[in-house]
């Protein structure tokens, strides 16, 4: 051993940094430059010559292929505040969406998308909103603003299966005759909002619970008989209040901060295409249940943090709580 030990004390320094070189490289190691590689940029797949816009083409009162939702509005809006032409990638927003679109690297924003999903990056909340009952007047409901009211225990009652209104329902016991109606489907084929109104309509069921900006839609699209309330009295009971943000790829910091800057500059003009759809808006804070009336300027409307720190879960994919 002590041999051994002269032996290597005789090796130079040079020579003894390049063998361990060889040792590190023939184990499949390699030595880098850590503080180097932390600095090394990403590498930015955001086409600047372009607003490539994510969206489904049958997804009103969000998007479709006409630009008559109000997600295509928005979208303009931000394409006007970049002066970049909005150009999109169709599909619908269902299982797949995200992998085929900004993943498959053919956009690279998804206008709508619920805070704290984390197969998207999250800008700062665009809107929050809530879910809405849907009655028809004069059928023994009018006045009711809570589904903890009693005049709703025993009615058929319409709610999106897994959805946010689906578990308060469940909560203030209104399960027992519940009228079904599916989330997640291609709506080119099937429109289960629309389905749920024109049931209402027709007295098949009492009432619908949906979220609140398809509701307010589809409600309006149906006539002046509808009437549409927000569940803000139930937002303490369960989670149906939802902040909905922007979504970009994981790892498009920059993108999202230069989005986050248009959301700022831009709010007033966002708030009003969100209300000219009635789209319930609520105050961006989670002890408020105040609703939003008028556009709010830049200076009023404080941007949310993008991880959702005050919001305690996420909101379902492709915006539809």
């Amino acid at each position: 051993m002590r041999k051994q030990a002269l032996k290597i004390s005789s090796f130079s320094v040079p020579a003894l940094a390049l063998g361990l070189l060889a040792m590190a490289a023939s184990m499949g190691f390699m030595l880098v430059d850590t503080s180097r590689a932390a600095e090394t940029p990403k590498a930015d797949l955001v086409n600047r010559k372009e607003l490539r816009v994510c969206a489904d083409p049958s997804d009103l009162p969000f998007s479709n292929q006409k630009g008559e939702g109000f997600e295509n509005k928005i979208a303009n809006i931000i394409g006007d505040e970049l002066k970049l032409p909005v150009v999109y990638t169709w599909f619908p927003k269902a299982t797949g969406f995200v992998r085929m679109t900004l993943n498959a690297k053919r956009c690279d924003l998804v206008i709508g998308w619920g805070q704290g999903d984390d197969m998207v990056l999250n800008t700062n909340a665009i809107y929050r909103s809530t879910s809405a009952i849907i009655y028809k007047k004069g059928t023994g409901l009018d006045g009711v603003e809570s589904l903890s009211d009693p005049r709703l225990q025993g009615k058929t009652i319409g709610m999106q299966q897994g959805s946010a209104g689906a578990t308060l329902a469940a909560k203030y016991g209104l399960m027992a005759n519940v009228h079904g109606y599916p989330m997640i489907v291609d709506r080119r084929y099937q429109n289960p909002a629309k389905d749920m109104i024109d049931d209402i309509q027709k007295g098949d069921i009492a009432a619908g619970i949906l979220w609140g900006p398809i509701a307010a839609y589809w409600a309006t699209q149906s006539g002046d008989h509808l009437v549409v309330v927000p569940l803000v009295k139930d937002i303490g009971a369960a989670r149906i209040a939802f902040r909905i943000t922007m979504g970009v790829r994981n790892g498009d910091d920059a993108w999202k901060r230069k989005l986050n800057e248009v959301i700022r500059e831009r709010r007033a003009d966002i708030d009003k295409v969100l209300l000219d759809y009635g789209v319930p808006l609520l105050v961006d804070d989670d002890t408020s249940t105040e609703m939003v009336t008028t556009p709010r300027s830049s200076q009023a409307a404080e941007p949310s943090a993008s991880n959702g720190s005050t919001a305690s879960s996420p909101a379902p994919a492709a915006a539809t709580p």
